[in-house]
């Protein structure tokens, strides 16, 4: 996790809260920031985050967190990138699988950085012959979703064609900031006529608020 560098972390923290919450702010916004700071995850973040001299960005906290892990990973691994790309694939068909644990032997190094920043927890068992077994798992759907949307951006028929899958609600929601401008309205537009068509709201509806707060972020 990150070491605490803040002088005056209780003022910071005082602070923060003060700049998200300001009455001054798009109230979309200021409603926005408080669902997340209301969430006990989201919330720990930002408080690392803050107590390593930290301004945490509340639209982008997953997006840090892995800057901050990867630039670790290099740090450790001398001229070596975290392998974001084939990570996020192997992430994503981890979900098509209905897996929930990490195949860590492909991916070891990765994996010990991440739980050093508490993206991923672990657990230790024994298999059938009584020998240790240690299984790696996302600590939150949210973080395993930030691997997934990589996946989705570098795939342009991927947004489309999961539409109608629940697996990949939070995907979509990380889509609506995360994609160009363009791509995220002809995106909007096609949930809106897939919402149409099935009368399934259930990602649309979100996607669009969303969107307008990205608005609102951009004009801020």
């Amino acid at each position: 996790s990150l070491p605490m560098t803040c002088p005056d972390y209780e003022s910071a923290c005082a602070a923060y809260i003060k700049r998200a919450l300001d009455p001054d702010n798009h109230p979309d916004i200021r409603k926005a920031n408080q669902g997340i700071l209301s969430n006990p995850m989201d919330l720990d973040l930002v408080a690392q985050m803050i107590a390593g001299s930290m301004e945490p960005d509340l639209f982008n906290l997953q997006q840090q967190q892995y800057k901050i892990m990867s630039a670790d990973y290099e740090l450790r691994h001398v001229s070596r990138k975290f392998p974001l790309t084939e990570f996020s694939e192997t992430v994503f068909n981890m979900r098509i699988d209905d897996q929930p644990t990490i195949p860590a032997g492909d991916y070891i190094d990765e994996v010990r950085c991440m739980e050093r920043y508490k993206m991923i927890l672990s657990s230790q068992s024994t298999d059938a012959d009584g020998e240790p077994v240690k299984q790696y798992f996302f600590r939150h759907d949210k973080i395993m979703d930030f691997f997934i949307v990589q996946s989705f951006l570098n795939n342009d028929d991927r947004p489309v064609e999961y539409m109608n899958d629940p697996r990949f609600r939070g995907v979509y929601f990380l889509l609506a900031y995360l994609l160009p401008w363009d791509a995220a309205m002809a995106l909007r537009e096609e949930l809106i006529q897939y919402a149409a068509d099935t009368k399934d709201v259930s990602v649309s509806h979100k996607f669009i608020q969303l969107i307008r707060d990205r608005k609102h972020l951009t004009a801020a």
